[in-house]
């Protein structure tokens, strides 16, 4: 680390120290004012008037929801740190100060830190000198769709000429101040198959004079994970789990119609590039041996987040500094899809988990109950802002170009827009 990055993250630590209560205040302004993927445009406004009133030029994504900044110097490296701003369909459940003031949607995922964190992050390096290059802060919308708002962020362009790119997730599973690492996949691939069987229906006394589509249903559900099983390199982490069957309404009817929705799995990439034709064959194959039609729609979803490990070495780098070996942890893979992911088809990425559970009951993702050890916001700012340093220096060489985004708000009159008050400030010590 070369006395530049050590100076600068001396800096960071200092103005978390100075900032903490602001960051919890922004965190609890976007838990109370969630937006669903594609129409975070409250969200997005508040986060550019933020970026604005600290010098900083966000651009808005061609999406219309969504920002780019640029923070540093404008020649060098630069490196791209990523926040989801969306929300979920889901009700708030817990009884607090911020909670959801908007009925059935909630921030039960954890974006409202991450997106905090990226903030604090541009403007702790905004309020500062020397940065060796540039970080580019990425505020992404609809990271719970499918296949998610990083596809988008990908075809804008706005990616180009960064040499990596970083970001976290929430983990309940963690207490806050610690840190999880991992090499390689840290999530999975996450695709959806609905198959639809049809045939003449017919009475239950007499089955041999049909097809038996509950019957066929039955050996799908049940033969297709274990085929599924003998056909991928167990190594690859695919695997098929049934989530809804439908069929029939009288006990004495056969019915004329069924349909299964499932989620298919996988850890590996090359794998999943597979997926979709392996487990039509399947189906085909399993459903041909009951005489039903068949058809299946299957979605792709996100591809598997893959850590590389240059890029995972610069994270541990900053862990170490952010919060001691003792809190840095092996994180176990998930089988969970985060869109992140799709970064991956245009710069080496790496996504760590942060600790955010402060003790009591456990919580977990997706759920009305979800909630955080603010405490965790520091940290983020602080891993992520070193990481950004320590990867600025790593990959310091010639200059990189790219386009700048489309869909650039710069030129907005001054007048059109209000200032918000703003409580983050410079540290004084």
């Amino acid at each position: 680390m070369t006395p530049v990055v050590e100076k600068l993250g001396a800096g960071v630590d200092e103005w978390v120290s100075a900032n903490q209560a602001a960051l919890s205040a922004t965190r609890r302004h976007l838990h109370a004012h969630p937006e669903l993927g594609y129409a975070e445009f409250e969200t997005t406004s508040f986060l550019e008037q933020r970026l604005r009133h600290h010098g900083l030029v966000p651009r808005r994504l061609p999406t219309g929801t969504g920002l780019t900044v640029d923070v540093g110097s404008g020649s060098g490296p630069v490196v791209v740190l990523r926040a989801d701003i969306d929300a979920l369909p889901l009700a708030d459940l817990k009884d607090v100060p911020y909670a959801s003031t908007r009925e059935g949607l909630c921030h039960a995922c954890g974006h409202d830190v991450h997106t905090t964190v990226v903030l604090g992050v541009a403007i702790a390096l905004a309020s500062m000198d020397g940065l060796p290059g540039t970080v580019r802060c990425v505020f992404q919308p609809a990271e719970e769709t499918v296949p998610g708002g990083a596809t988008e962020v990908v075809a804008s362009g706005v990616l180009e000429g960064a040499s990596r790119a970083f970001a976290l997730h929430c983990d309940p599973s963690v207490p806050a101040g610690k840190v999880g690492l991992r090499t390689g996949a840290i999530t999975a691939a996450c695709d959806r198959m609905d198959v639809t069987l049809t045939g003449p229906g017919g009475h239950t006394a007499r089955p041999q004079l049909t097809v038996d589509l509950v019957d066929a249903l039955g050996r799908l559900i049940t033969d297709l994970p274990g085929l599924l099983s003998r056909q991928v390199d167990p190594r690859a982490g695919m695997s098929l789990v049934w989530g809804a069957v439908n069929a029939g309404v009288a006990a004495n009817a056969i019915p004329q119609r069924g349909r299964l929705s499932g989620t298919v799995r996988v850890l590996d990439r090359d794998a999943w590039k597979g997926a979709e034709e392996l487990m039509r064959a399947l189906v085909e194959r399993v459903a041909a041996t009951t005489g039903a039609e068949v058809d299946v729609d299957y979605i792709r979803g996100v591809p598997p987040v893959v850590n590389d490990p240059r890029s995972v070495a610069l994270l541990r780098n900053a862990a170490m500094e952010t919060v001691g070996s003792e809190n840095l942890l092996l994180s176990p893979q998930s089988m969970g899809g985060e869109d992140f992911g799709w970064f991956a088809d245009v710069m080496p990425i790496a996504l760590a988990r942060l600790g955010t559970h402060g003790g009591g009951a456990p919580l977990d993702l997706h759920r009305g109950t979800f909630d955080v050890d603010e405490r965790a916001i520091g940290v983020g700012v602080r891993l992520l802002a070193r990481t950004a340093l320590h990867a600025l220096e790593a990959d310091s060489g010639p200059p990189r170009t790219g386009r700048r985004a489309p869909g650039d708000t710069s030129a907005r009159r001054a007048e059109e827009r209000r200032e918000p008050d703003d409580e983050f400030h410079r540290p004084t010590g």
